[in-house]
């Protein structure tokens, strides 16, 4: 019975090394009919957790939330409230140096792209 919880050892240790390197800040921007807003978020993964945050403004960091982590996979949440709640929902594909994310905030999707800094 030994061997068998040994081999899942192994097996959940390989996986996590094929994990993307998500780690540090990214950067880009949001293209919008208002014009380009600069986005910038910080990832730590740990195992499949992913922890981090979105500068929302500079020196205002908002944490990420529900953060995981899934071989090349991400997906977030960050919760904003100026007198009312928005919950933002995030996905993305991480390769090499980009990240293609994907969001959703309140039913209306938007896409870009951000590259490691």
């Amino acid at each position: 019975m030994r061997l068998p919880k040994i081999v899942l050892g192994f097996l959940l240790l390989a996986i996590s090394a094929f994990a993307a390197d998500v780690d540090g800040k990214w950067t880009g921007t949001i293209s919008t009919p208002n014009g380009d807003f600069p986005q910038a978020f910080t990832f730590k993964a740990d195992g499949a957790m992913l922890s981090g945050s979105l500068e929302f403004m500079p020196g205002m960091a908002i944490p990420i939330t529900e953060g995981k982590v899934d071989g090349d996979n991400i997906s977030f949440t960050v919760n904003l409230d100026f007198g009312m709640p928005l919950k933002l929902t995030y996905t993305g594909v991480v390769s090499g140096n980009e990240l293609k994310v994907k969001g959703d905030a309140a039913g209306m999707p938007f896409e870009f792209v951000l590259k490691k800094a």
